[in-house]
């Protein structure tokens, strides 16, 4: 068999595999054997330099998933399947002010919380409804509620 259908085959099957064994290395593995058979077919280069485009593909690809999901994670705070994401827009009660944060209830739980930048104009009084904008670790960020 052809060398260079050899790389494509063992990609294709390192692609299908990334499907039953969601981890999104494989892809990377299974993109660089891909590239490096589309490289064999086309120059029929030696080992060495088969191996060099292996590698270098192979390096590019994990490079590019990095920076893709370091994009993604800038983009908010809480992503939609994050532990607090169920918390965003849910209406809550100010229960306690005090110099070092205040607590808000939730449902039949309370939070530490403290109030979005800007929305700074009245300090919040127990019993005031607040909203939940964002979660930041474990303290809700809050704006008035309308």
């Amino acid at each position: 068999m052809e060398p260079g259908l050899i790389w494509l085959l063992g990609g294709f099957l390192l692609l299908g595999a990334e499907l039953a064994l969601p981890g999104v290395f494989l892809v990377w593995v299974g993109l660089a054997a891909v590239l490096t058979g589309l490289v064999v077919l086309a120059a029929d280069p030696g080992f060495g330099i088969v191996t060099i485009c292996f590698i270098v593909f192979l390096i590019l690809g994990i490079t590019a998933g990095i920076r893709l999901g370091r994009h993604k994670r800038k983009g908010s705070a809480v992503g939609p399947n994050e532990h607090g994401a169920g918390l965003i827009g849910r209406i809550g009660t100010v229960i306690s002010v005090e110099p070092v944060g205040m607590r808000v209830r939730l449902g039949d739980s309370d939070w530490a919380a403290r109030f979005a930048t800007g929305n700074l104009l009245a300090a919040p009084k127990p019993g005031q409804t607040v909203r939940v904008e964002t979660v930041e670790g474990t303290v809700l960020v809050v704006t008035p509620a309308p």
